[in-house]
């Protein structure tokens, strides 16, 4: 199938709405985000221009629906639990310890520091998914590349800014989540 026109891909979608949310939830693990995943798929596939000219629309479509889950699961890991919350209500005076400020002021230097070493390319890949949380697969397409190549730019760019500030990367999903890099 290499028609892929903006019509064409929600028709495909459409039709293929019920094997992606059996694989989606077997793969995620998950009803709930499964059918989340699916219905922001369809939104941005509903949005798209002009779609690209591809000979597995199939699978791109699910690329598509496995990034949302990760760009979502990445955005999860971000949000506070509630124990954080109230911990960070119950901060004194002592965060404003004048040597905690220096400190603080320092480790922002070298993370900044650390920034502008790194390639120009890697560095602005970086900032697009940490600072401004846009999603790898508008990432990948605002620079010509994978996902998969965001995912590795990232990853070397984290590496990179923890190795200078002394500091472990903790994955927070996929395999190995939880455990410290090897980096």
């Amino acid at each position: 199938m290499k028609d892929t026109g903006q019509g064409s891909m929600v028709q495909l979608f459409l039709t293929s709405y019920e094997d992606f949310r059996v694989r989606l939830r077997r793969r995620l693990g998950s009803e709930d985000l499964a059918n989340d995943v699916l219905h922001e798929t369809y939104l941005r596939v509903d949005r798209m221009e002009t779609p690209p000219n591809l000979l597995r629309p199939n699978a791109y479509l699910y690329r598509m629906a496995l990034n949302i889950a990760a760009d979502r699961r990445q955005a999860d890991a971000r949000l506070l639990t509630g124990s954080e919350v109230e911990e960070l209500l119950q901060i004194g005076d002592e965060a404003l310890d004048p040597a905690r400020v220096v400190g603080g002021q320092k480790e922002i230097q070298s993370l900044l520091s650390a920034l502008y070493e790194l390639p120009a390319r890697r560095r602005r890949i970086f900032i697009a998914a940490r600072l401004e949380e846009a999603p790898h697969l508008e990432i990948s397409q605002r620079f010509g590349i994978s996902t998969r190549m965001v995912e590795k730019e990232i990853k070397a760019a984290l590496g990179h800014c923890a190795a200078k500030l002394e500091r472990k990367v903790f994955q927070r999903f996929g395999r190995g989540a939880g455990k410290p890099s090897r980096e």
